[in-house]
């Protein structure tokens, strides 16, 4: 686990102690410090902490003196106090002050653990709650996982560092969305900054699920369970063990076969077809559907329990029609896939006029479809109006609206020029690279022109 636990004690021997055990439980990002004062440095420097376990009575700096510098120049920081001394009047002084726990040595290794879980999980519901009512864009720690997801949108933004946060903890998560706004690629993210990211991700189609499958398909088989089982065959739950399991499409799952899923979802255990032996498997649930569960659930066609369950943490994808400033950087993007990144196939100004305009039904699935099928009737020119499908073109006597604004006086074609070069540089985000890809021109045209109208 890549969280950052500080472990201060003036005991040496006891600071092993406590690394070997928090190393054996899969914590690997541990510092260890045997002077308070340069431990009360580190976090006047801003290094940042996830967990701090402080020790009650050291020399220079004691536990309540540490605990209060912590508070006051790292607040996100949750401190578990570790004394000797079992004294009820300094336990609720140290949770006044701000502590999350207060331990009574010897500290056993699960309760350790346990009260460290616990605290990452108050850490990380605060810090989602303060990214959903904070109004600045929020910075990913690790972007490299989230990458694929391409945006500027602020509200995307704060959906994917939901989705970081998420990712180092177990909680089940239930994505929700329109089809097309990539439920899968988050639900991928998150499985690929999460500490089981070296482990298998397993889709599965739960609308392609029948019931007469479902126990053979999940759970598996032995050899003889049926006619024609001459094998053992290990059912997705096995085959996901240790990683994550993404349930697709969870709100088309039949009413019969909600309650299998559950029972294993509550009791971690299942039995294989033609075998009376329990097996467990250790995975992290990601769940996702484009159905409104509340009306299925009003209508009786899902699970209360089984909604409860999936939804630990809820993360709901806004359409395109939403977003509408990552349209160009879709489309840029997508030229790059289907064109190459040396091939500036562009897009003529109608084109683009009319992709901006549209409302993408089929959200982001839609708008790569579109592209594809355009590039391949352009054949490396840039794409026209005639190169769009039908539904985008205008119809014959429709009014529609100017790219550039009011038209009613006569501009020169260098006014023109100017005015559309600025709004596509403006609907990039200004992205220098992805206004030269939009318009058909070179990067170099594009810097030359910018220049020319003040911008550096």
């Amino acid at each position: 686990m890549e969280n950052r636990i500080i472990v201060v004690d003036d005991d040496h021997d006891y600071l092993d102690i406590i690394q070997r055990g928090l190393s054996a439980a899969g914590f690997t990002n541990i510092v260890t410090e045997d002077d308070p004062v340069e431990a009360g440095r580190r976090f006047k420097k801003n290094e940042p902490y996830d967990i701090a376990l402080i020790d009650m009575n050291m020399p220079g700096l004691n536990g309540i003196e540490l605990l209060e510098l912590i508070k006051n120049t790292s607040p996100n920081t949750e401190c578990i106090m570790i004394t000797a001394l079992n004294e009820a009047r300094t336990a609720v002084d140290c949770l006044k002050r701000g502590a999350y726990d207060y331990l009574v040595k010897p500290v056993g290794p699960e309760d350790l653990v346990r009260a460290i879980h616990r605290g990452l999980e108050r850490k990380r519901l605060l810090d989602i709650l303060e990214i959903k009512m904070g109004k600045d864009r929020p910075q990913l720690l690790r972007d490299g996982p989230f990458r694929p997801i391409l945006t500027q949108s602020a509200n995307v933004l704060k959906i994917l560092k939901e989705a970081e946060l998420h990712a180092t903890s177990d909680v089940p998560v239930l994505i929700t969305g329109e089809s097309g706004t990539g439920k899968e690629l988050l639900a991928r993210a998150i499985h690929a900054a999460s500490p089981r990211s070296a482990q298998p991700f397993t889709p599965v189609n739960m609308a392609s699920v029948s019931g007469t499958l479902f126990d053979d398909e999940f759970f598996g088989h032995v050899r003889g369970a049926y006619t024609g089982a001459d094998a053992d065959r290990n059912g997705y739950l096995e085959r996901a063990d240790k990683g994550t399991l993404f349930l697709d499409e969870i709100g088309n799952l039949p009413l019969a076969l909600q309650g299998k899923l559950l029972r294993f979802l509550q009791d971690g255990e299942f039995f294989k077809l033609g075998s009376n032996r329990p097996r467990s498997a250790d995975i992290r649930l990601i769940a996702a559907t484009n159905e409104d569960l509340n009306a299925l659930m009003a209508r009786k066609m899902f699970r209360k329990d089984l909604y409860y369950r999936l939804r630990g943490s809820w993360l709901h994808l806004p359409p395109l029609r939403e977003r509408p400033d990552d349209i160009p950087l879709l489309i840029s993007a997508f030229l790059d896939e289907f064109c190459g990144r040396d091939n500036h196939c562009g897009i003529e100004e109608k084109s683009l006029e009319a992709m901006l305009a549209y409302g993408y039904p089929g959200n982001i699935r839609e708008l790569r479809s579109m592209i594809q099928s355009a590039v391949n009737l352009a054949q490396g020119q840039p794409i026209a109006m005639r190169h769009l499908s039908p539904r985008m073109r205008p119809v014959k006597g429709s009014a529609r609206p100017p790219i550039m604004g009011d038209q009613s006086e006569i501009l020169s074609l260098s006014q023109l020029e100017k005015s559309h070069i600025l709004k596509v540089y403006r609907l990039t985000g200004s992205n220098k690279c992805q206004t030269a890809r939009l318009l058909g021109i070179g990067l170099s045209t594009v810097r030359r022109k910018l220049e020319s109208y003040g911008i550096s």
